[in-house]
């Protein structure tokens, strides 16, 4: 497990700020101090101000056993 304060991608900074948003929404204080009273752009600030970090575990990739040229489909 590693603890990230940059993010690699858009759409990780997207998926972070929605989590914390609801966060925010069910009650938790801002880390920042911010003139808006969304959630959403509270949490986008806290982030452009280094407040919100992640954690990004390694999971491992498993390809399924394919025993001839069939697709397996996994129902659930």
């Amino acid at each position: 497990m590693k603890i990230e304060t940059g993010f690699d991608s858009n759409y990780r900074k997207v998926l972070v700020a929605a989590r914390r948003a609801r966060q925010i929404q069910s009650g938790a204080h801002a880390l920042v101090s911010t003139h808006s009273t969304k959630a959403c752009r509270i949490a986008q600030d806290e982030i452009d101000a280094g407040k919100i970090a992640y954690v990004k575990t390694e999971v491992p990739v498993v390809k399924p056993l394919i025993e001839g040229p069939a697709v397996p489909i996994l129902l659930t």
